[in-house]
């Protein structure tokens, strides 16, 4: 079987997808990934062919930030690459609409990588969950919306999605958490699955990995990992960070990928980096703090170190609140009616909340989850009767006048991104 990647080329979507990816191979699939140009190396490191989207006139493509404005190009990438390498099935990442409209019009099978909580509505209870800024149905419909204009954009307004009124599932959505992270009593749709954390990352630099231990040796302070998410619109957590970090207990290395405007105070213990890789440091901390993404989080739980929570949007409010209900992380409140360093403190001392996260992170880490989704991924392939992509797909008529990826949306503003807008 030919299988195309081709989720968001950001770490937290990528990463999974390759783990699932290399046991696909493993198991005698042609495997590829299509992605931006910064991600070749990436697959690179994971023994992987790759396609650049900027060779497919997709320039913003696959990109988490431009995720809503640029489905239009993500679905004319995924279509020519899919019929380039004759595709017979596609792997993508929650978020990215343009490949589940061109597996439609492939009319081959998708399967969603997915995050760790399930992101939309529930097939059944939950009614008295928490909105925590927003609520499902709210989140749900929004994403439905972005999904229905690339359908527009690709000529398919008129047929009915062949998944029904659950399409951004696909034919198989892949949850990396546990059942015990969703809401009690909740039921999932169907078509969604817990296969575990699907954790892989490049191999890291040893020479890197040198240097930053040999700086948080000098320094001597235990080590809190910090790794932020996109604040949307929410507060900077950069004035606590300065506020727990400068003449305290513990030092942090703050991993920037995603903090566009780090701002660490004179004098404060902290260390900035910018790596494709965690691991080593989740490590070599004893606390890990996060906005509450999925990928730092996971990366804590599997090395059984306790959390530090302070969300803002997308998922983060509800992996924050799945995470403080199952007692393996502490609320880190941006505003500064608790002192920083103590809440840090309790939290790195609370024994209950480190045991805790010893047993989820173990739960995980026995779930296969790379056999776990690849075994889906080939009964997802074998329930289709569809044939081969290089053999019979076309695009509709309106695909080739398809707007640009800049000319889909008036402004980047226009979707603020469906599950991140504050309600």
């Amino acid at each position: 079987m030919k299988i195309l990647l081709c989720p968001l080329s950001d770490g937290g979507y990528l990463y999974p997808a390759i783990a699932a990816g290399r046991e696909l191979r493993r198991r005698g699939h042609d495997v590829s990934v299509l992605g931006r140009s910064t991600a070749e190396t990436v697959a690179a490191d994971a023994g992987l062919p790759f396609a650049a989207a900027e060779d497919f006139d997709a320039r913003r493509a696959f990109s988490a930030t431009w995720w809503g404005p640029t489905g239009a190009a993500q679905y004319r990438a995924t279509v020519r690459a899919a019929r380039e390498t004759g595709a017979d099935l596609l792997v993508t990442s929650v978020l990215c609409n343009g490949a589940l409209v061109a597996a439609e019009t492939l009319d081959i099978p998708v399967v969603v990588v997915g995050l760790s909580v399930h992101l939309w509505d529930y097939r059944a209870g939950g009614d008295d969950e928490p909105h925590l800024g927003r609520s499902r149905q709210s989140r749900t419909q929004d994403c439905l919306q972005i999904y229905t204009d690339v359908r527009e954009q690709a000529g398919l307004a008129g047929r009915a999605s062949r998944w029904g009124d659950e399409p951004l599932l696909g034919d198989a959505l892949l949850l990396r958490g546990d059942p015990e992270l969703e809401y009690p009593g909740a039921q999932l749709p169907e078509r969604a699955h817990h296969v575990g954390p699907l954790s892989w990352e490049p191999t890291p630099d040893p020479a890197e990995v040198e240097e930053i231990g040999d700086h948080l040796s000098r320094n001597g302070k235990p080590v809190v990992y910090v790794h932020l998410g996109r604040f949307f619109e929410g507060r900077s957590l950069w004035p606590r960070l300065n506020e727990a970090f400068t003449g305290g207990r513990f030092q942090a290395v703050v991993e920037q990928g995603r903090s566009t405007d780090p701002q660490p105070a004179p004098g404060a213990d902290i260390l900035l980096v910018r790596k494709r890789w965690m691991a080593p440091l989740v490590d070599r901390a004893g606390l890990v703090l996060s906005s509450g993404t999925s990928a730092p989080v996971l990366a804590a739980l599997l090395r059984g170190r306790p959390l530090a929570l302070s969300p803002n949007g997308s998922e983060q409010p509800l992996l924050t609140g799945a995470c403080l209900r199952a007692g393996v992380a502490a609320h880190f409140p941006k505003s500064p009616s608790v002192e920083a360093s103590a809440l840090l403190e309790s939290a790195w001392r609370d024994d209950g909340l480190r045991a805790r996260a010893h047993v989820l992170g173990g739960r995980l880490a026995a779930m296969d989850s790379a056999a776990r989704a690849a075994d889906i991924v080939e009964r997802v392939a074998g329930a289709s009767a569809a044939p081969s992509a290089g053999a019979t797909a076309a695009f509709p008529a309106e695909a080739s006048t398809a707007p640009s990826a800049e000319a889909s949306v008036s402004s980047k503003e226009k979707h603020e991104y469906a599950i991140s807008r504050p309600r």
